[in-house]
């Protein structure tokens, strides 16, 4: 229409399910992959809107049900939601408000009434960026293993409380990540203002910030098991024995270290070396297994320590992926331009031959 702009036809049906009349606006919002979205004006403005949502007490009658339906609505992004009673909410259900909200950064109660308890959140999601909450959770994850292995060796029931307590920590940044990163996919200019620069990357920090929080889970039953160990009288080990698991779990904390590294710095040849070195901890944990008795202490802090290389064995091959969606000298990106190229070349032999 005119020298500046081209029309193009709307889907019936689409449009019918929109709700949108003639002279109504639209959106245009250019796309990364060269696409065009086309956002009609009611769904800004129902973006624009705090949408409040509801969580049915009542039929919350399992233990931590209403706990985790709070952080569900938490992790989605959502701000504002309420806790209801058709009658009033349990003495327990209360209870359970106020410890997870303490959990769950940004989140306070705003209002509190025996039949409802209103939750808002406050947490702006474009004052933080992905890497730095990933860092962050590896940190807390590095400490506790730290900990938990150093009470382990000494007997230290309370460096192992210590490392317990940090698990609590490590849920809230895990969570909050979890947050930001279901909002950026839904929204890239939270995307591109938190560091998701490509939707990939999506995938790639939910799939790192969960094995991150499965590392802490086990770091924290290795920490609980050290309390066993300490209270126990019957278990004794030889020296020889409890030198070997600590040096397989210094082993292991550098495999997921290192295996952390590789995500944000793309060495594909050191998350490699992270694979390799895991196969030799795994050759390690079956010998030892063999040697430990039966239901000891020390056979299940091996197996915590067994899932953890494993997780970061996981984290290695993630890495390697996220590395290979830029041109490197391991994967250099030739193919791709000689593909582009070829499609150009062709296009201009079949502008040639409709001329001729």
């Amino acid at each position: 229409m005119g020298y500046s702009t081209f029309s193009v036809s709307l889907p019936k049906e689409w449009v019918k399910e929109s709700g949108l009349k003639q002279g109504d606006l639209v959106m245009f919002l250019p796309e990364r992959d060269g696409s065009l979205k086309l956002i009609p004006s009611s769904m800004v403005e129902r973006k624009t809107q705090t949408e409040e949502y509801i969580i049915n007490s009542d039929v919350c009658n399992e233990p931590g049900m209403l706990a985790r339906l709070i952080v569900g609505n938490y992790t989605l992004g959502r701000d504002a939601f309420q806790v209801v009673s058709s009658t009033k909410i349990r003495r327990e259900h209360v209870d359970e408000v106020h410890k997870i909200t303490r959990r769950l950064m940004g989140l306070g109660i705003v209002q509190e009434a025996p039949e409802r308890i209103n939750l808002q959140c406050s947490v702006d999601p474009t004052k933080f960026k992905i890497d730095m909450l990933i860092r962050r959770l590896s940190v807390i994850a590095s400490t506790m293993n730290v900990e938990a292995m150093k009470a382990f060796a000494d007997s230290n029931r309370e460096l192992a409380e210590e490392a317990i307590h940090r698990e609590d920590e490590a849920d809230m940044i895990y969570w909050l990540t979890m947050r930001l990163i279901l909002s950026a996919q839904r929204d890239r200019i939270i995307a591109d203002k938190i560091g998701l620069e490509e939707p990939s990357q999506v995938l790639y920090y939910a799939l790192v910030a969960k094995n991150l929080e499965l590392i802490a889970d086990h770091t924290e039953d290795i920490a609980r098991r050290t309390i066993e160990f300490h209270n126990s009288v019957k278990e004794k080990t030889s020296k020889n024995m409890m030198n070997r698991i600590i040096n397989v779990g210094e082993m292991t904390h550098n495999v997921f270290l290192k295996a952390i590294d590789c995500v944000f710095r793309g060495d594909i040849q050191v998350a490699n070396n992270v694979l390799e070195i895991t196969k030799v901890l795994r050759s390690e944990h079956e010998r030892l297994m063999k040697e430990l008795p039966e239901l000891s202490i020390q056979r299940i802090v091996l197996l915590d320590l067994a899932k953890i290389a494993d997780i970061g064995a996981g984290i290695a091959v993630i890495a390697i992926s996220k590395a290979l969606e830029k041109p490197s000298e391991v994967s250099p990106t030739k193919g791709a331009k000689s593909y582009y190229f070829q499609l150009k070349k062709g296009r201009i032999l079949m502008k040639q031959a409709i001329k001729d």
